[in-house]
């Protein structure tokens, strides 16, 4: 199934084109240079396209004092050839670590310095907070290499599965750029190496509480420490936000204020918006409260024993301020600490509550307005690590365990119907029926008008939406924990590398299966049937898909049946396992059929007739294909009409009919392109590129192909790109062009290699042996059939002994 975002109706797991299917994660940069193809045409090196100026910073924070000094260290990095701390070689990443206890304002510092410096970076600014010290899970490496990944503009089909593919790919995509990276609460440097880009021009910038020593020592980073303000600086800070409420208060009483606080930002900032709220009070009495609610609170754990009485002051800080909180305030904030993540929309704190949000957003103002909470974003808000556990222990201490999990199931209900309806405007339908488990009647889920609103919902709400299933598994709530991802299945498949969700979907079978769910349990071996089958792990993808239709098949769910046995076919096809393809393939239709539906009666007879194709039974195929073509017009489905066609414009190819070939594959392209649909164009563009050469007019196929390649690149279709890049490599074979052909076959080989994908690598290196045989290179030729023979054994079927004969009969004749 191509599973592509948008558009209406259920989708066939099939790709149109010409040869073997080829899936694969990969890149490269050789394209063919365009322009009068007419003329010489010629390879040339094409650097990836330039990526967008990314802008992640947050917002300079109010009220900043001093830190001249800190500011001025930080400074010296901006030119690495000066400052007596930096290494003469100005080859060597930048790097700075702003270290310090808690709350004692390391983000507010790099941050402030972040903005100053950004100008000195042209190529933009990459920012996360890894939540390093958060009492939820941590960001992990790979998570952010994807997001920064994105963020350069790089396509999701690019993005490779795993962290080190990805580190590899971001310094590559960061070579030869200047961008400011800021890593906010790193809790390890194993966490930073790996998002450490390799370009001398780029600066990264730490925070920590920790002092990162191993980075220091290893990768010469620079370690600036953050202490806790001097007297001076602390009663400035509280004066600068007082000022416009209270003008009498004495230096004594502020400096003493200051010392309640350990002198600490994050203190301060309470205690001062604290103070402003109560002009008429006297400060004497602002800091008797204060001493009074040291002794009321339960201590969380101190970070050190050095730190503890910055803690200690923290703690009773955040006490004094939750406790002088209106009851109806003080309920949402230690019910966000219940969230699943640090970040929220203003909806879903409506949800934890159980209130309108325009009562939400009164009280989440509220709570921003006295520094319990931090604004993100438009109608967005976040926690600061220390006031989320304080909120979560606060959470425990006053909400009864019911209380706790009706907020819980309100908050997670909101999740799952919100994303069911992100996915039903964004997304395909093509998902199993989905009842989805009832909300409470005080939640409001989102709605949306079309797929552009959403899909922006659900890459704000990513993070959260996984962590909702891993806490709703943990809680017991087992159908909320299997259905986010379920009524997310074709969003995840066309926006998401195929490893993202797995441990999500992972935890969601595990909940399925522990509540005895056995259609919540089909779907999810289902869905993760297509995460293994795009990741090219395809005995796990087999596995899955069976188990799968056994549970549908105990289900008595045709539907289900059906959606199974075509996904089973495709990673068969993928396998060049074609004959038991073809039998998945009549099963899932003769399905449809009983089901009555035109749409999938049509996609599957296109995968039918697509098997067909690879089994060189050609006139069948025809007639599976023009029926597909019909049946889908019909249906109004024209991307899924314009692969039949692209697939007929195949069979016509082959049977040595180039102009009704060519007409199939013009027709394919208008379709697609009526219909906007880029990868389609694509697919047709290949097809003609290839009925050119067969009628053999390289120059004109170069064009094609050359196009087709840009778009398999735009659509995140690097898998498809490298077929591309064998079909550049035939034409330019034919142009005479050997050397030219033979970089096209190798990289081709060298990306299928990659993805395991022995079938189209095997097809790959003969061509490649060809090429090389038109240079002169006999003997490097002769050592690419031998390894294609080697891997075309594990293949039974008779278009791999027709292959191998082929490769024989080149190995004696050389």
């Amino acid at each position: 199934m191509t599973e592509r975002a948008g558009g209406q109706g259920p989708e066939p797991e099939a790709a149109a084109h010409v040869g073997p299917r080829n899936d694969l994660s990969g890149s490269a940069r050789n394209v063919v240079q365009a322009g009068q193809v007419s003329g010489d045409v010629h390879v040339h090196t094409a650097a990836l396209a330039p990526a967008p100026r990314p802008a992640q910073l947050p917002g300079d924070v109010r009220g900043f004092v001093n830190r001249s000094d800190e500011l001025s260290a930080l400074d010296g990095l901006l030119d690495a050839r000066t400052g007596s701390h930096q290494d003469s070689d100005s080859d060597v990443l930048r790097i700075a670590v702003v270290v310090g206890t808690a709350g004692v304002g390391k983000t507010s510092l790099a941050v402030r310095w972040a903005q100053r410096a950004k100008e000195h970076f042209p190529d933009g600014q990459l920012y996360v907070n890894l939540h390093g010290y958060d009492p939820g899970p941590p960001m992990t490496v790979t998570d952010v290499l994807g997001r920064f990944l994105r963020a350069l503009d790089v396509p999701v089909g690019r993005i490779p599965a795993g962290e080190e593919p990805r580190a590899e790919l971001f310094r590559s995509v960061m070579a030869g750029r200047r961008v400011l990276v800021v890593l906010d609460n790193a809790a390890t440097v194993g966490v930073i190496r790996p998002l450490l880009p390799g370009s001398p021009g780029c600066l990264v910038a730490i925070t920590s509480r920790t002092r990162m020593s191993g980075l220091v020592a290893r990768e010469g980073a620079y370690r600036v420490s953050v202490e806790t303000l001097s007297e001076a600086e602390s009663v400035r800070l509280l004066r600068s936000t007082i000022a416009a409420y209270r003008t009498d208060d004495a230096d004594a009483e502020l400096a003493e204020l200051a010392r309640l606080c350990a002198r600490l930002p994050l203190a301060l900032r309470i205690v001062a918006e604290r103070a402003a709220a109560r002009p008429r009070m006297p400060l004497r009495d602002l800091i008797t409260d204060l001493r009074d609610e040291s002794g009321l609170w339960d201590a969380l754990s101190a970070t050190s024993e050095e730190g503890a009485e910055e803690a200690d002051a923290v703690r009773t800080v955040f006490a004094w301020s939750y406790r002088a909180l209106p009851p109806h305030v003080a309920r949402m904030f230690r019910l966000l600490g219940l969230h699943p993540g640090p970040d929220f929309r203003v909806e879903a704190a409506a949800a934890l509550s159980g209130l309108n949000p325009v009562r939400a957003r009164r009280h989440l103002d509220n709570l921003a307005g006295v520094h319990l909470l931090e604004e993100c974003g438009h109608d967005r808000y976040q926690f600061h690590d220390l006031l989320r556990a304080y909120a979560i222990d606060q959470a425990q201490r006053e909400e009864s365990a019911d209380d706790r999990r009706a907020a819980l199931e309100r908050v997670l209900g909101w999740y799952l119907h919100s994303a069911a309806a992100a996915a039903r405007a964004g997304s395909c339908a093509y998902t199993m029926p989905l009842p989805l488990e009832p909300v409470d009647d005080r939640v409001c889920p989102m709605s949306f008008d079309d797929g552009k609103p959403a899909m922006a919902w659900y890459e704000a709400e990513r993070d959260n939406l996984t962590t909702a299933v891993r806490i709703a598994s943990s809680a017991g709530m087992d159908r909320i924990a299997w259905q986010i991802p379920a009524a997310l299945t074709m969003v995840v498949a066309d926006r998401e590398p195929a490893d993202a969700w797995l441990p999500a979907q992972r935890v969601a079978l595990e909940s399925a299966r522990r509540a005895g769910d056995r259609y919540g349990e089909a779907i999810t071996l289902d869905n993760l049937g297509i995460a293994y089958r795009h990741l090219f792990r395809l005995p796990e993808a087999e596995e899955c898909f069976d188990a799968a239709q056994s549970a549908f098949r105990d289900l008595d769910s045709p539907f289900g049946c059906a959606r199974a046995a075509n996904g089973m076919g495709v990673a068969y096809m993928l396998a060049h396992r074609v004959d038991d393809a073809a039998a998945c393939f009549e099963q899932a239709l003769e399905q449809a059929h009983a089901l009555g539906d035109p749409v999938y009666a049509g996609a599957f007879t296109r995968n039918l007739g697509w098997a067909l194709l690879e089994q060189d039974d050609l006139d069948q195929a025809e007639r599976r294909l023009s029926r597909a073509a019909t049946l889908l017009a019909d249906a109004e489905e024209p991307l899924e009409r314009a692969e039949a066609l692209t697939l007929l414009s195949t069979v016509h190819r082959r049977a040595g009919r180039f102009s009704r070939a060519n007409h199939m594959a013009e027709q394919a392209l208008a379709v697609a392109g009526e219909a906007d649909g880029k990868l389609f164009e694509a697919l047709a563009l290949l097809e003609l590129g290839r009925v050119c050469s067969a009628r053999e007019n390289g120059a004109e196929a170069l064009g094609h192909l050359h196009q087709a390649s840009l778009l398999f690149r735009r659509v995140g279709r690097t898998d498809l790109q490298a077929a591309a890049w064998d079909a550049t490599g035939e034409a330019y074979l034919l142009l005479g062009r050997a050397d030219d052909a033979a970089a096209f076959h190798r990289r081709a080989a060298t990306a299928f290699r990659a993805r395991g994908d022995n079938w189209s690598s095997a097809l790959s290196l003969a061509r490649l042996a060809d090429a090389l045989t038109k240079q002169g290179m006999s003997h490097e030729a002769q050592e690419h059939r031998g390894e294609a023979l080697r891997l075309l054994a594990g293949f039974p079927d008779r278009a791999a002994e027709a292959k191998r004969a082929e490769l024989r009969a080149a190995r004696m004749e050389t």
